[in-house]
């Protein structure tokens, strides 16, 4: 008689917390004991980026459309576009920027958190209140201001503001590609998106704080 192998047993219920954390980010209204000023500028500031979010989210649209165009034209049609190319990685890279700060205000940043999941409340405010403070806002800042200079550079080259101001103005254009996009619209989303995550930070700060003194996230 052979003995036949038992099945491997299934876990019964799933693992839901990340769920969880993103789910908890569902409404924009803080808690009753939070202090009034930390409740109105939470709430202010998610509002803000969730209509920042709405607003990114139609970017998918053209990023379809020329993806889509593409595949048609190349394959049924053997005419590929000079253009589609460029289009398509501008609107995926201003997408991910103007977008990431909405994506902070809902929690649904990737993260490796298979030990954050596990510590109390407080133990995880305690973690993102300090690595908020040490790492996110001047990271983020260095990075808005480099993101400028990337932004300044592509309209006025390495001139001086009021020789750009004045006139003189040469404009980048992308070089790797036979169509040579203008580059300034694409670039100018790195210091958009840096400064709306510095202003998201704000609120994520409030809120680890809040979860620091009362032991639950609002």
């Amino acid at each position: 008689m052979v003995k036949k192998k038992s099945a491997p047993k299934v876990k019964e219920t799933l693992d839901i917390t990340d769920e969880l954390i993103a789910e908890r980010r569902t409404s924009l209204k803080m808690p009753k004991d939070m202090k009034p000023w930390m409740a109105k500028t939470i709430e202010f500031i998610d509002a803000k980026m969730l209509i920042t979010g709405k607003i990114v989210s139609w970017a998918c649209l053209p990023l379809i459309f020329c993806m889509v165009y593409e595949v048609i034209a190349r394959h049924f049609f053997g005419r590929p576009t000079l253009f589609n190319y460029d289009i398509t990685r501008m609107t995926a890279g201003a997408f991910f920027m103007l977008g990431a700060a909405y994506t902070l205000s809902k929690g649904i940043h990737i993260r490796a958190d298979f030990l954050y999941r596990n510590w109390k409340v407080k133990n995880q405010a305690k973690v993102d209140l300090f690595l908020y403070i040490l790492f996110f806002f001047p990271g983020f800042l260095v990075f808005f201001l480099v993101s400028f200079d990337y932004f300044y550079t592509s309209i006025c080259g390495r001139s001086e503001l009021m020789e750009c101001l004045g006139g003189k103005v040469r404009i980048q254009r992308a070089m790797d590609t036979t169509w040579m996009p203008i580059m300034w619209p694409l670039k100018i989303c790195m210091p958009i998106g840096a400064f709306l995550l510095l202003v998201q930070g704000v609120s994520e700060v409030l809120k680890s704080y809040y979860a620091f003194v009362k032991g639950r996230w609002p």
